[in-house]
């Protein structure tokens, strides 16, 4: 059975969501919204958005739409963040952010990674780690209280917390919550490499990884890369030159990777043949 949620409302929501209230006073609270503190704004628009009366609910869903990208993130930010809300928001807000700005690399210009010269791939050391037990007591315990955590905790978690946390937050459904564990400095490039093959959806955490210039120069990051589909195309064909013959083989017929990329996989195994 899943565990119920308590949602705990101030003074100022119950006025426009008690039991009782009158429709006229839930569809005048959708316009009130706007002039309260930002917790309380979100959370009376989502108990609105809630209501059986079809009106009631439009209204207040239109409200949500239009919440500015600011508003959003310093509710996110916020350590009284109700999860049942901020689960709801990337669904119905237009400028739902997608990432956290990094202030020392958002005005920098990606360069082109350099690849250590000559790799074969096969000759490279195995990056292997002993995986996170998930059944250990320790693990539930950081599982149990990262579901009690708000955005702005987890935030900080990931950006500094052990290999525990950083499994159970690189899962969290909040992209800025996800993205923050890429940017911890403690995160192995074993951590990298299972992420990658564990075929995940977040193409934030994707975009992080190829931005990293020393993750890149793994051979095998590279190559799991290439056969991850949420790749960026314009990288996995940077990396996908880089690839022995024998991958550049094993790519052109696989089934499982865009056609794009083992087309340019097939005509790189031809040149190299000429």
């Amino acid at each position: 059975m899943a565990e119920k949620i308590k949602l705990t409302i101030s003074p100022a929501v119950a006025a426009y969501v008690r039991p009782g209230t009158s429709p006229e006073v839930k569809m005048a609270g959708s316009s009130a919204a706007a002039a309260m503190a930002v917790n309380d704004r979100l959370m009376l628009l989502f108990c609105l958005s809630k209501d059986t009366d079809p009106a009631i609910r439009s209204a207040a869903l239109s409200r949500l739409k239009e919440i500015p990208e600011e508003v959003i993130r310093e509710y996110l930010d916020s350590a009284n963040a109700h999860p049942l809300v901020v689960d709801a928001l990337p669904l119905v807000c237009h400028n739902y952010p997608t990432a956290t700005p990094d202030p020392e690399t958002s005005l920098v210009p990606e360069e082109e990674p350099e690849f250590p010269p000559n790799e074969c791939g096969d000759d490279e050391e195995p990056v292997e780690e002993e995986p996170v037990k998930e059944d250990d007591e320790e693990f539930l315990s950081k599982y149990k209280t990262a579901q009690m955590m708000g955005i702005g905790e987890k935030i900080k978690m990931a950006l500094s917390g052990d290999k525990e946390w950083r499994s159970i937050l690189v899962k969290d459904a909040n992209k800025l919550v996800s993205g923050s564990v890429i940017k911890n400095p403690r995160i192995s490039e074993a951590e990298i490499l299972t992420l990658i093959k564990a075929g995940i959806q977040n193409d934030e955490i994707m975009r992080l990884i190829c931005a990293n210039k020393e993750w890149i120069k793994n051979y095998k990051i590279r190559k799991a890369l290439v056969e991850n589909n949420r790749t960026p195309v314009q990288n996995a064909m940077r990396y996908l030159g880089t690839m022995t013959e024998k991958d550049l083989s094993s790519f052109a017929k696989s089934k499982n990777i865009s056609s794009v990329i083992s087309t340019m996989a097939k005509r790189l195994l031809l040149n190299k043949k000429k």
